[in-house]
């Protein structure tokens, strides 16, 4: 990899107030290569951040060249991997253990071995490598040492170290072979789309990793909710990744964060969008859109689609209040294999998380209670004739029992004709 330039995030003037992250006496607004080297290595531990749009860690971590060393909870069990350690697991960034790339910069398989660190497991690993060049890198990498490095949880997804190089940082988590949530019901990574039952696990595993976010001695508000950051592990089993936007939620009588507006469209709250006022109920809101495509199939903003139906929250919300339109919108691709009380009460759980009001908006544990319920709901749209296809739709009643007879008198003369057919030759 290449060396690049360090360039500062703005020409020639300092980041505001408001989007200001202090590292030791660092600001966000970076100096030269030289200088901020080395001031990182002066440094002795990271300031207590205690504007509420600043980030902020309960405890405190030191650099010693080396490592981040635990003080309180922060940083708990994180090692230090050296840049040539990640070239070597990545056979130098190669495009061929490429996994994904965005905004962010660019993530790479990599596999370490038991001899790497005294008490690593042998494992594959996800190498995040942030664009240093961005106007995001350095703040997402600080971002998400401190939550990352705070927090354990088994629907987040887990850091296992980073690197802090010169100009480059870089982050080690932990390998999710199943990709992101976006990648199946978007991208046709195989012929098989995800069963139902399959998507309300997913739905159930990101909610528990909100509600843990949201239920923190201060709560964190996760900001960037959306497909592309669910990922799943083997047994499809969901983690929220990427904390680079999150923020800490308001403190004593505050009722909202007041920030800059970032995130994804067709994911962020229409009150957030308006006014730059941050709550949890944003995140609700946002988890709402992905109930959305996790009904229907479709993405939150599709711009290949005609205007009526390019936003998903427009679109499908008439829908959603009867089980006879909502099956209308559901993703074709399940073929009526889907529970028609459990997507009716899905639908109507996203309607109360998409509401404009975000008081009328349910919490975290609530959401996670509700989709609990109806994980073994067995009342199949395809067996109870409410599914209709013109590719394929069930035959139920009398009809069903008509056409089955005619099916297996054909059969039984088609086998007739093959048995005469084959004594004349």
């Amino acid at each position: 990899m290449a060396n690049r330039p360090w360039k500062p995030v703005t020409a020639g003037k300092c980041c505001t107030v408001e989007d200001h992250v202090v590292i030791g006496n660092l600001s966000r607004c970076r100096p030269s290569r030289a200088d901020f080297s080395k001031k990182l290595a002066e440094l002795t531990s990271f300031r207590r951040l205690k504007s509420s749009s600043e980030l902020s860690s309960p405890g405190s971590a030191r650099f010693n060249g080396d490592s981040i060393e635990e003080s309180g909870r922060f940083g708990a069990g994180l090692y230090a991997f050296q840049l040539n350690e990640l070239r070597a697991i990545t056979h130098d960034f190669s495009n061929n253990y490429l996994l994904g790339e965005g905004g962010f910069g660019t993530v790479h398989k990599g596999y370490i071995d038991d001899k790497m660190r005294p008490g690593l497991k042998a494992q594959a690993v996800a190498v995040k490598l942030l664009d240093t060049d961005g106007l995001q890198g350095h703040r997402e990498w600080l971002a998400e040492v401190i939550f990352l490095g705070q927090f354990r949880h088994p629907h987040l997804v887990k850091l296992i170290g980073y690197c802090c190089e010169n100009e480059e940082r870089l982050l080690v988590y932990e390998y999710m072979p199943r990709g992101s949530l976006e990648n199946h019901l978007f991208r046709r990574l195989s012929s098989s789309t995800l069963p139902w039952g399959t998507r309300l696990k997913i739905a159930i595993g990101a909610a528990k990793g909100l509600a843990f976010l949201h239920g923190a001695e201060k709560p964190v508000i996760y900001r960037d909710f959306k497909t592309s950051n669910i990922l799943l592990d083997s047994d499809y089993s969901a983690k929220l990744s990427d904390f680079g936007l999150a923020k800490m939620g308001p403190e004593g009588e505050d009722t909202h964060v007041s920030t800059r507006v970032m995130g994804t469209h067709g994911y962020a709250a229409p009150e957030y969008v308006m006014t730059g006022h941050l709550t949890t109920r944003s995140d609700v809101y946002s988890f709402g859109v992905v109930l959305l495509e996790l009904l229907t199939g479709r993405r939150a903003l599709d711009k290949t689609r005609g205007k009526a139906e390019e936003k998903l929250v427009d679109w499908s919300r008439p829908y959603l209040t009867s089980s006879r339109r909502l099956r209308c919108i559901m993703d074709p691709r399940l073929s009526g294999q889907y529970s028609v009380k459990g997507t009716r009460e899905v639908a109507a759980l996203a309607l109360m998380c998409i509401s404009s009001n975000p008081k009328d908006r349910p919490r975290m544990p609530a959401v996670v209670e509700i989709l609990e319920r109806l994980q073994h709901l067995k009342d199949m749209a395809v067996t109870t004739g409410v599914w209709s296809s013109k590719a394929a739709s069930p035959i139920v009643g009398r009809n069903a029992i008509s056409a089955k007879t005619k099916m297996e008198r054909e059969n039984l003369a088609n086998g007739r004709r093959r048995v005469v057919s084959a004594k004349l030759a």
